[in-house]
This record gives structure tokens, sequence and C-alpha cells, in this order.
């Protein structure tokens, strides 16, 4: 059987294509059939389009949006396609210096479409090679804390702290790294102006936080569930995790999330919450 690894002959595969905003209907039918797995991208092009101009990535495909697809940004994430359509992303991801800080994506895509690439960018920082997609259509289970709110411009400075110290602790390196915490800062205040960061503010402190990171017109997945250190155990995580699905639910989309399996504690709160497993997906973290 032909390795993963095994050189390419170009020979013998098509390459991987851009598209263009002729594709986008035809796009975002396809993303339509995986809205939550595809929340992410799908969110981006429901905003910029396909329009190179906007800076905010490239859709690739191999063969048609409704065979294969990989998007190529902050992030590469493919989205479908089989090992020749991984393949021909790999190599064209490879064909330029690397601009993405992960490969994320369902796991029996990313995973592969890693192989095919880790000899050329290097040994992973990090490989989270199980994280259960958790998907919730209805009212949650427990009672929504009905202190969690969306947080206001003026509080950016005291959200921005625990956003860093959430960020610290999960990814593992500083988000201020490189340009002083601008670009970090900016993305925080681009949530927050948009209503997209929740936070539970005790004595002017923030105790618990998240934001609704990607937000498509199926599907809104949240990201970023922290509870000051002080103040675990008590139930937060659920309360505030229900109160922000419970927003989602109520606009008429599917709350949505992802989690590293070996973190019990989480998993634990979001089952709580009304959180069923839907499909697996897989993180490579970058240097």
């Amino acid at each position: 059987m032909r390795s993963l690894l095994e050189p390419t002959r170009r020979a013998k595969f098509a390459p991987a294509r851009q598209l263009a905003n002729r594709d986008l209907a035809q796009v975002l039918r396809v993303l339509d059939t995986d809205p939550v797995a595809s929340c992410m991208v799908a969110a981006r092009l429901q905003e910029f389009g396909l329009d190179a101009r906007a800076g905010t990535g490239e859709l690739w495909s191999r063969g048609g949006p409704s065979e294969s697809l990989c998007f190529s940004g902050a992030n590469l994430v493919p989205l479908r396609g089989d090992q020749a359509a991984l393949r021909a992303f790999a190599d064209r991801a490879a064909r330029w210096p690397r601009i993405c800080s992960s490969v994320v994506g369902r796991q029996e895509l990313a995973l592969p479409l890693w192989e095919m690439l880790a000899h050329r960018w290097g040994p992973a920082r990090e490989l989270r090679g199980e994280q259960p997609l958790l998907a919730l259509a209805e009212a949650p289970l427990t009672t929504p804390d009905p202190q969690v709110r969306r947080a206001r411009p003026d509080e950016l400075d005291r959200y921005l702290a625990a956003a860093i110290s959430m960020f610290i602790e999960e990814v593992g390196i500083d988000p201020r790294a490189g340009d002083g915490g601008r670009g970090y800062r900016r993305r925080i205040q681009s949530l927050i102006e948009s209503g997209r960061a929740w936070a539970r503010f005790d004595d002017g402190e923030v105790v618990f936080k998240a934001e609704v990171g990607s937000l498509s017109r199926r599907t809104g997945q949240i990201q970023g569930v922290w509870v000051h250190p002080d103040h675990r155990g008590h139930g937060l995580g659920t309360a505030g995790t229900a109160a922000i699905a419970s927003a989602i639910v109520a606009s008429g989309r599917t709350a949505s999330l992802y989690v590293n399996d070996y973190n019990r504690v989480a998993r634990r709160a979001y089952g709580r919450v009304g959180f069923r497993q839907i499909a697996t997906f897989a993180t490579v973290l970058l240097d």
C-alpha cells in the first residue's frame, strides 16, 4: 500500500486550485451539509466571500467543491476530500512559506494532511489528536448563569487580562509575543464590539469568560471558556457555558464547541449543559 509520505508523482495527481467568488454559492451549499464542523470557514465566507483581496485566506479544491475543500489562512482547515485531494492540498500548502499556526479539522482529514506535511514543515509543537466536537441544538439542560452577559467596550482591559491568562493556560504560549499583544488585543476588541465576548464580573473582576469565536448562519462555535482559578469547582463554567449556548440556540443556531479528550472536567461540564459529541476534531499546533 502506498505510504502517505511517499513523494508525489505530480503527473498522476491533478493540483488543487484556488476558488473564487463565482464558486461561493456552491461552496456554501456544500458546507451546509456539515454545518457544525465547517462553522469556522462558513462564517468567514458568509462575511467576506471568496475575494482574495479581502486578505482572510484562500479556499482550495481539487475536482470541485462537492468533491474536496480546504481553507488556508491563519489555520489550515481540510473540509472534505479523499487521499488524492489531501495530497494536492499538502503540495499546494508546502509550495510557499507557511502562514498558518495550526492544522485543524475533522480528525479523519486533519491528521492525514498533517502526516503529508510533517516532513516539510518540521515537528509539531503539540498534537491534539482527539478533540470531541460537541453540539447542542435545544435549550440547555442546566440553568444558565443570569450574571453572564456580553462584555462592554469599556471593559476591554479587564476582559483582555482574563483572555491572555486563558490563552497561556490553554495554548502554552503568550499571545502578546511578537507584536507586544497588539494583534490579540484587536481580536478581543473586535469580539467585544460584535457582541460575541461573554463574561461574569464579580466585584469588577472577570471570573468567567468565553467567546463565540465563529458565528455562521447555522452554528455558533464557543471558544476560550475560562474560569478564574480562585473560583473553580463551583459550577461557574457549566452555568456560564449554558448562558452562551442558550443565546446561540435562541438565535436559531446550533451551539457548538470542541474540547481536548483529556480535559475530563470540561467534558463533564459540557455534558451537564446538554452538549453531545457528533464528530472528532484534531489540532496540530505549530511553532
